[in-house]
């Protein structure tokens, strides 16, 4: 019996609607598993994400990247070989690789734990303080590690940088950001070019510290970061970079929970430079989008421009 083609996407809507059917790749996928000499009796898949993603079993995943997101296999690929054995924290290890069709693939392991996003809204505050710690010293865990081969993905920092700024300003009209603080974008932009190094030696950045790509336990009732994962988004660059996800997501405003977080990562209470280089970057990030991801309750009352936005999401 021969087994179905992968097909070919001009773009990612007509992907993600192909995706959005499984029966139509299920049997490919699970012929890749085979292939390697994998079980593929408890299979299942996992309808988030961006990817094919199957598990097979209680142990392992297949991850299965369309040519147009062929980038996303070369960072996911690249840093797990490049975090392996390096970090506190479990990442995925990498069973096996390979290309059907000209889609690359990873078989990787299945980490234990909770999703994060399935647990962090009814975490105890001292436990909140505390996970973000943990964040805090990951992110910089992650950052102590060699570039390598990821050194040479692109764009690099300071043509992604240049880019995000020169398109800021459309992005966030378009996306609905008040006009009080799109006001304050020319300032801020201008502060951007002289606050944020685009020539400092870069380091990993995983672009998402989120609820969604983390993995809690529980242990003598207390909560800790327990596996790190999804490394599709990697990029390299300034160190600061990767506060804003947790920043947004997480700490949203509380100043233990900021504190946590900064103390983690090895920063101290945080100034009004820092401040300023973090709402900018906030504001350039590839995935920005203000009035979606500040979880501050009416944050948009709360603060009249994008100064007393930096005080209000980073307060002290």
């Amino acid at each position: 019996m021969t087994t179905a083609s992968l097909p070919t996407f001009a773009d990612p809507k007509a992907f993600r609607a192909w995706r959005s059917q499984p029966q139509q790749w299920l049997p490919i996928a699970l012929d890749i598993a085979r292939s390697h000499g994998l079980d593929v009796a408890s299979s299942h898949v996992f309808s988030t994400g961006t990817n094919l993603v199957v598990g097979l079993g209680d142990h392992l995943i297949l991850k299965i990247f369309p040519p147009l997101l062929r980038a996303q296999f070369v960072s996911e690929r690249g840093s797990l070989k490049q975090l392996a054995g390096r970090l506190h924290l479990p990442i995925p290890e990498i069973i096996a690789e390979g290309e059907r069709d000209g889609w690359p693939y990873l078989v990787i392991t299945r980490l234990t734990g909770t999703l994060g996003s399935e647990v962090w809204p009814s975490l105890p505050e001292a436990e909140k303080d505390r996970v973000l710690r943990q964040i805090g010293e990951t992110i910089a865990a992650v950052q102590r590690a060699p570039l390598g081969p990821l050194a040479e993905i692109e764009p690099r920092w300071d043509a992604f940088m240049r880019a995000q700024m020169q398109g800021c300003k459309a992005r966030h009209t378009r996306l609905g950001l008040a006009p009080k603080f799109l006001e304050g974008l020319d300032d801020l932009l201008r502060d951007a070019a002289t606050v944020i190094p685009m020539d400092a030696p870069p380091v990993i950045l995983i672009g998402e510290y989120i609820p969604e790509n983390f993995l809690l336990a529980c242990h003598d009732d207390q909560w800790s970061l327990a596996g790190l994962f999804d490394f599709g988004d990697v990029r390299a660059g300034w160190r600061d970079y990767d506060l804003l996800g947790p920043s947004a997501f997480m700490a949203a405003g509380w100043p233990g929970r900021v504190r946590s977080l900064l103390e983690g990562f090895g920063y101290a209470k945080p100034d009004f430079a820092l401040k300023r280089r973090l709402m900018a970057l906030m504001l350039l990030h590839h995935a920005s989008d203000l009035n979606s991801h500040i979880c501050i309750e009416g944050w948009q009352d709360k603060a009249g421009d994008l100064v007393e936005l930096q005080d209000l999401i980073w307060a002290e």
